[in-house]
């Protein structure tokens, strides 16, 4: 039986089936403050003049980070639990916030989260994707606002993890970011529910999970993060001691198989993100000038 750092019984239940735990004030209040301190000032916008904000969703570049076990032990020990310590890549979160302030016309046109909400999509789009990729071994959502309904939460659809598992099976040369069927599999789901909670609270979700953002209905400011966990190695789904993640169980269970011997047949790749993009092509441009 095994022995788990942070997670409940009732966390693990949760996680292979609706794809998420969440782990309430598990980020310390002086990072908080470190972190979101001087969050106007990067904005370049006044607090109180809502009528100047010229852009009401912008992701703020980082200036500073942590290595997730400086941050928060306890969300650490969770990915442990999650992924399993020795598979663990990467587990780094910056300060590369993603406001959300709303607009005028969001509080009429919010819409719950459903099948049909605009926006779904799993994370990743600076690789090519397949069933066991170790860029994404876990997704993040960080509370660094209170997040109240209608607040710009993020849509999470908890049952969406089976569909995009089955999806990538059928597919093992890979797909790309953009050919992922994501509104064909949403069709399929019922479990649909907003991220809300108070600063500091963490989700923890399977890389599998659909997510969309939302409409900011409260013209309130909105801090969240969604930094991935990356994986030393490829997901594995065929090991010898049955030794699997709870991550792999999940794909597993998703599969409806005790074990599946998975094989790429097409090289993995890198994909220029556009952000990428758009910063080469600046570059290019200033040197030609």
């Amino acid at each position: 039986m095994t022995t788990y750092r942070v997670l409940t019984d009732e966390d693990v239940a949760q996680f292979l089936q609706r794809g998420f735990v969440k782990l309430p004030q598990a980020v310390p209040p002086d990072i908080i403050a470190e972190y979101t301190a001087n969050v106007w000032e990067r904005l370049g916008y006044d607090p109180d003049r809502p009528d100047t904000w010229e852009k009401h969703w912008q992701p703020l570049p980082h200036t500073k980070g942590k290595e997730v076990r400086e941050i928060s032990p306890v969300i650490y020990d969770a990915i442990c639990d999650l992924c399993g310590e020795d598979r663990i890549g990467k587990a780094w979160w910056g300060d590369s916030l993603i406001v959300n302030l709303g607009r005028a016309e969001d509080e009429a046109a919010w819409e719950p989260p459903t099948a049909t909400a605009p926006g779904w999509h799993t994370d990743g789009d600076f690789f090519k994707h397949f069933l066991d990729s170790p860029e994404q071994g876990l997704l993040t959502i960080v509370l660094w606002s209170d997040v109240t309904p209608r607040n710009g939460a993020t849509f999470v659809v908890g049952d969406s993890v089976p569909h995009v598992a089955k999806h990538f099976a059928a597919h093992p040369e890979g797909l790309m970011p953009n050919d992922l069927s994501t509104r064909e599999h949403v069709q399929k789901c019922t479990d649909f529910f907003e991220a809300t909670g108070e600063a500091g609270d963490v989700y923890l979700l399977h890389p599998f999970v659909i997510h969309a953002s939302s409409r900011n209905a409260t013209r309130r400011l909105r801090l969240i993060t969604n930094p991935p966990v990356h994986l030393k190695e490829p997901m594995n789904f065929n090991r010898p001691d049955g030794d699997y993640s709870l991550v792999e169980r999940a794909i597993l269970n998703g599969l409806g198989v005790p074990h599946y011997d998975f094989q790429p047949t097409a090289p993995r790749e890198k994909v220029e993100t556009g952000r990428e993009r758009a910063k080469r092509e600046a570059e290019a441009a200033k040197a030609a000038s």
